[in-house]
């Protein structure tokens, strides 16, 4: 009989950064991963975890018309709070900052279940930047149990707000683990747009330039500075091939057509899968981003990166000259393309300041110290009757494992850790 580790998602990084911790625990002796898709980004996260050979086991049916966050979070906490009760799991991993983040955290901590946060610690120290995720990762962190910090200065971001030593875990980040298993897997370009580039680069006929911008903050003003500057650049070095696969939003969309649409070398395309997504990191002379993932994922390939924001909660790969903090001033931002493509620069591609690729090995040791300790606490009625209804149920679902009676959930998960990850470091 496995225990269950419920790891909710609901964007593609978050499932990209899930994978491989979900498969380290499909081997695990005694844990098994259930992945649940909260629904906040309908098929995006099973494209995600596709290259991985995984699939969520739950998708929750959550409507959603405004598209607001109040509205979404609204519909999502009853519906994760049944699949809680009904499966019963040991313990819920949420990643980041995302909305699903912090409405699985709630859900989790309500039930007396421990929440372990992949991706803890990281910081700006303002709530406006990045919006709203600052807010929702300084949330999370006051009901996780286990704070699993990609970085010793994520970690250090922790204990300067009383979170215990004893509580944190320093795994790496998952993101390098997933990164280099699809870079390995060596799967074929799925964009038309990419395999053209591509062939392009390979002749020896052009350099590559990816360009990704998403972050609410940008939209608007700021958003139209950085195309300024991509479209610049694009006029400057003929041989300069620009893929920016354009953020879902419509108006967003619109932005950038109006701003780059025409220009013969600018391919502006639909989100790419993450396998064409590793491909073009591989293949680029430079990254233009807000993304945080891709500040993480390109120093494994030696692509400089320019991050196009005023704040960034991952100073690491500044600190490494990895990347650059420019900001969407159009002028910083050419000024600082012109430095990397007239230089041809690259950065030490076996240096990344993120991780090893074993992050997901951390992920699951920790998890099972924080797991193996008895009984924390006195459970509430709440998750007693729980537990009551769990242990009546022998399965629920033809793919779903059997529920087990003993499941332990814990009445105060931010205490529990401090007895439960003693020995995390």
């Amino acid at each position: 009989m496995h225990d269950e580790v419920l790891m909710l998602v609901g964007t593609r990084p978050e499932a990209v950064k899930a994978a491989p911790v979900a498969l380290a625990l499909a081997g695990h002796p005694t844990l098994r991963p259930v992945i649940v898709h909260s629904g906040q980004h309908p098929g995006m996260v099973e494209q995600a975890l596709a290259p991985f050979g995984l699939a969520p086991r739950e998708t929750l049916s959550v409507r959603r018309h405004a598209g607001g966050q109040a509205e979404f979070v609204s519909a999502l906490l009853p519906a994760l709070d049944a699949v809680l009760e009904r499966r019963a799991p040991r313990a819920v991993l949420v990643q980041g900052d995302t909305t699903t983040t912090l409405a699985g955290a709630l859900a989790a901590f309500w039930r007396g279940i421990p929440v372990a946060h992949l991706e803890a610690g990281l910081r700006t120290g303002d709530l406006t930047a990045p919006f709203p995720e600052e807010g929702n990762r300084q949330m999370v962190a006051r009901v996780a149990a286990l704070h699993l910090a990609p970085t010793p200065a994520a970690a250090a971001a922790l204990r300067a707000e009383a979170v215990p030593d004893e509580a944190i875990a320093v795994t790496g980040n998952t993101v390098v683990d997933a990164v280099l298993h699809i870079a390995a897997a060596g799967l074929p370009p799925v964009s038309p747009a990419l395999a053209a580039a591509e062939r392009t680069v390979e002749a020896g006929g052009g350099r590559l330039v990816l360009v990704t911008v998403h972050r609410r903050e940008s939209w608007g003003a700021p958003l139209d500075e950085v195309l300024r500057a991509v479209r610049a650049v694009a006029d400057r070095y003929l041989d300069v091939l620009v893929l920016l696969p354009a953020h879902p939003n419509p108006d967003v969309q619109g932005q950038v057509v109006r701003a780059l649409g025409g220009h013969p070398r600018i391919a502006i395309t639909e989100p790419l899968d993450y396998s064409d997504l590793v491909r073009a990191l591989r293949q680029a002379a430079l990254v233009v981003t807000d993304s945080g993932g891709i500040q993480e994922e390109a120093p494994s390939f030696g692509v400089p990166v320019l991050v196009a924001r005023e704040t960034t909660e991952r100073m690491e790969a500044v600190r490494a000259g990895c990347a650059w903090l420019v900001g969407t001033d159009a002028a910083r931002l050419l000024d600082a393309a012109e430095r990397v493509l007239t230089s041809g620069m690259r950065v030490p591609a076996d240096r990344n300041p993120f991780g090893d690729g074993r992050a997901a090995q951390r992920v699951c040791a920790a998890l099972e110290r924080l797991l193996r300790q008895p009984t924390f606490g006195v459970p509430t009625s709440a998750t007693s009757a729980s537990r009551s209804r769990a242990s009546a149920v022998s399965t629920v679902g033809a793919d779903t494992p059997a529920v087990r009676s003993s499941s332990t959930v814990v009445a105060n998960p931010a205490a529990a850790a401090s007895n439960a990850v003693a020995r995390t470091q």
